[in-house]
């Protein structure tokens, strides 16, 4: 039952980032005195860690105007996947970084049935997390 309300809450989420994000490409486009975009590409070191999550994480950035998933690095038994991504409207670092993993919490909400209260290192982590052996 809660994947179920993460999961409705994810999708809601996604689209209130999708018409956030495509109304700020509209006021930088069109209000005079206001710089465009400030490029960056940063390195995100995930808490997903099995192919559906890194997917549909990797998905839900791509859909969100104004970021893209430009790489992927494969997760190894110690070490999680990292995605590099491309984010044109945030301040800083930090600030693009902040908004990716709020968004992968309610992405691991969702698949998980909880949010995570921490970064896992392994996989066997997440598998003891979830109780498989």
């Amino acid at each position: 039952m809660m994947r179920l309300v993460h999961g409705i809450s994810y999708i809601a989420y996604i689209w209130w980032a999708i018409i956030t994000g495509s109304a700020t490409i509209v006021s930088r486009l069109f209000l005079p005195g206001r710089q465009y975009a400030q490029p960056m590409i940063v390195e995100v070191p995930l808490r997903c860690v099995t192919d559906l999550e890194v997917s549909l994480f990797a998905s839900s950035i791509t859909i969100t105007p104004g970021t893209l998933v430009a790489a992927i690095a494969a997760g190894t038994s110690t070490q999680p996947p990292v995605l590099f991504v491309h984010a044109l409207f945030d301040d800083s670092e930090e600030s693009a970084l902040e908004g990716l993993y709020d968004m992968e919490s309610r992405l691991l909400a969702m698949t998980r049935g909880r949010a995570p209260t921490a970064a896992a290192n392994t996989v066997t982590e997440v598998e003891q997390e979830e109780g498989r052996p």
